[in-house]
């Protein structure tokens, strides 16, 4: 590995921590009694990141691809948009892949993935990449309720957006991989979705596979975790769930998706870096139950000592070649799960 790649991932390891660090100590009096002012200081950071993430990836986008940007969903404005892609000339319905951002549940917009999405759509698919309300602006579960009501909308104009309603895989990053995983709940366990009060708008026969790249998928032990990361963290789920004493709430014990998957949950790619500390806590964990289950899972992981280290995300760092194998695992898992019968 040369000088260069050490630098970078150096960089991407405390990038984070760093900005957390330099959030609490700006913020941490008026922090006590709301989670707004380092919410939106926390967002400026994570979107500066998101768009360096993007020009990082915009080289990778390749021609032939076609899109429906801006495409209304619900009556929220730009938080209930989404972007369709798809090969230049398609007229038919093709497999679907619905991908969720992330951001920490208090950032991110379809922007910071549509480049990703650009790809995936390139071998043949149609990708969607949609935008929900985050926190504070909107508290638990607005964002899933919209991201529900958008699988709705893509079922209803299949024809007209290119989709193949019987052949969708949603998918996610981070806090969008916890939205995602939530959303596969509500779709595969019927007592799940009744907790929750929301009839869900695709069902089990429709989801045809998952994909989770370094989620959160049992927020029960962050409450209790040492570090400025988890700190930050915590902020971020006050600021989402509404309330200083998150960990108690109701919804903190459904956003926990490992608490809430069956059998029935649709086969699943998952992965996460070896030097992002949510993979040891979150990614493996929720495979290690799926299979106990007996869901088919594609897991992505790496030895504690790989090298280079691999971050959150590094996934979408596609200048390395383990985010370009972590992309050619995904897309064959893919073309697995959506191949015609």
């Amino acid at each position: 590995m040369s000088a260069s790649q050490k630098s970078w991932y150096r960089r991407k390891r405390i990038v984070i921590p760093t900005a957390f660090l330099a959030a609490g100590l700006a913020v941490v009096a008026v922090s006590v009694v709301s989670p707004w002012p380092t919410s939106l200081l926390i967002r400026g950071m994570f979107d500066k990141g998101a768009a360096d993430t993007v020009a990082e990836m915009d080289p990778y986008v390749p021609d032939g691809v076609a899109s429906q940007p801006d495409v209304e969903y619900a009556t929220q404005g730009a938080d209930t948009t989404l972007d369709v892609f798809y090969p230049d000339g398609t007229t038919s319905p093709q497999a679907t892949v619905i991908w969720i951002h992330g951001g920490a549940w208090i950032s991110g917009d379809k922007t910071s993935v549509n480049p990703y999405a650009q790809m995936i759509a390139a071998e043949g698919y149609t990708a969607v990449t949609v935008n929900y309300t985050v926190s504070p602006e909107a508290v638990y579960p607005v964002a899933l309720e919209q991201l529900n009501s958008a699988l709705g909308y893509l079922v209803d104009n299949a024809d007209e957006l290119n989709i193949d309603p019987n052949r969708i895989v949603i998918a996610g990053d981070s806090a969008g991989a916890q939205l995602t995983s939530q959303l596969a709940n509500l779709a595969t366990n019927p007592e799940f979705a009744t907790e929750m009060g929301i009839a869900p708008q695709i069902d089990q026969s429709q989801l045809v596979g998952v994909i989770l790249n370094c989620g959160i998928y049992d927020v029960s032990g962050v409450a209790d975790a040492p570090g400025i990361g988890a700190w930050g963290l915590g902020l971020a789920l006050w600021s989402y769930l509404g309330d200083r004493d998150w960990s108690h709430t109701t919804g903190a014990s459904q956003m926990s998706s490992v608490a809430h998957v069956t059998a029935d949950f649709p086969a699943t790619w998952i992965s996460g870096g070896n030097g992002d500390p949510l993979t040891d806590t979150q990614s493996k964990p929720l495979a290690e139950k799926l299979t106990f289950l007996g869901v088919p899972v594609t897991e992505v992981f790496y030895a504690a000592d790989h090298t280079p280290e691999l971050p959150h995300e590094y996934q979408f760092h596609l200048d390395y070649p383990d985010a370009q194998t972590a992309l050619q695992s995904t897309l064959e898992f893919l073309s697995a799960r959506t191949q015609l019968e």
